[in-house]
């Protein structure tokens, strides 16, 4: 829960890599800052941080120079837990410096607390959050569809979540083989940390319907944030068997074979997914990685 006592989101690095852009590059330098970690446990406080050292090191600010700068911040006042959230830093003349709103402080001299922009940062939070949804081309008896529309309409929104899953489980007691109810009862329940039901959501509706192929991506992302590479590689495949040009599964594929050191195989769902979607805001990090590995010529996802 955050503050308010609303669900909060916890981000693993699949989603991290889509909502901030991270390159291999980029990712990298946010390691060397101490804030890419394991591979889940990021609260939106976390991915602010994330974002304005991104921002930091875009505007020319070196690794060693942000580390110093937090460094003198944490000395300047030792309660700061995230001073990357709790100041704002600005490169000015290839210094970094910190600004209130009318002046700007060296930070190992001074320091000034405000609220960081968060409106981008959401706007790409929301964006993933259509990511292995389902929407039905038949519906089900009319009471059920009521509940289902009633569903889709909260849970976009992490407020209305619990209302979304309530809503989702009423659908899924009226009518047990409504795979897209199955399916996105199972998204949501994923998203707020409860594998073991989310597991057994898109279990049953593969069950209820064999080519659904979010639910088989959505298996692959949870084993992902799981832990599971293995596992996940062969959930996105079994995707792309129901689904060839399903443009998600080809990009989390890519992420994952690249994790592995699977470069070759990687680059090849990378090229892929720019055939796709070249025009989406993921599509750097495909090219990203592209120019790390190049695929060999005439190659295709294996």
């Amino acid at each position: 829960m955050d503050a308010r006592g609303n669900p909060e989101r916890v981000y693993g690095l699949r989603e991290l890599t889509r909502i901030l852009s991270l390159t291999p590059r980029r990712a990298g330098q946010l390691k060397r800052l101490d804030l890419l970690r394991a591979d889940s446990g990021y609260t939106f406080r976390d991915l602010l941080a994330l974002k304005a050292a991104s921002a930091l090191l875009d505007a020319g600010a070196s690794v060693r120079s942000i580390r110093l700068a937090l460094d003198g911040l944490r000395k300047q006042d030792p309660e700061l837990t995230s001073p990357l959230t709790e100041v704002r830093l600005v490169v000015d003349g290839g210094r970094l410096l910190v600004q209130s709103d009318r002046v700007r402080f060296d930070p190992r001299t001074g320091q000034t607390v405000l609220d960081l922009d968060s409106g981008g940062l959401e706007a790409a939070v929301a964006a993933t959050l259509a990511t292995g949804l389902v929407r039905p081309l038949a519906r089900p008896a009319e009471e059920a569809e009521a509940w289902f529309d009633r569903a889709s309409e909260w849970d976009g929104d992490p407020v209305h979540w619990p209302d979304a899953i309530d809503a989702y489980q009423r659908v899924v007691a009226m009518d047990p083989t409504y795979a897209a109810a199955w399916n996105n009862l199972g998204l949501l329940q994923h998203r707020m940390g409860r594998h073991d039901e989310a597991r057994e959501a898109y279990g049953e509706a593969l069950a209820q319907d064999p080519q659904c192929a979010e639910a088989a991506y959505n298996l692959g992302s949870l084993d992902e944030d799981c832990g599971d590479a293995d596992s996940a590689v062969a959930r996105y495949r079994e995707a792309l068997a129901l689904s060839p040009d399903y443009a998600d599964a080809h990009f989390n594929l890519a992420a994952v074979l690249a994790r592995l050191g699977r470069n070759d195989q990687a680059a090849a769902h990378w090229q892929r997914y720019l055939v796709l979607d070249a025009g989406s805001p993921w599509a750097r990090i495909a090219r990203a990685h592209l120019e790390v590995v190049e695929p060999p010529e005439g190659s295709r996802p294996p």
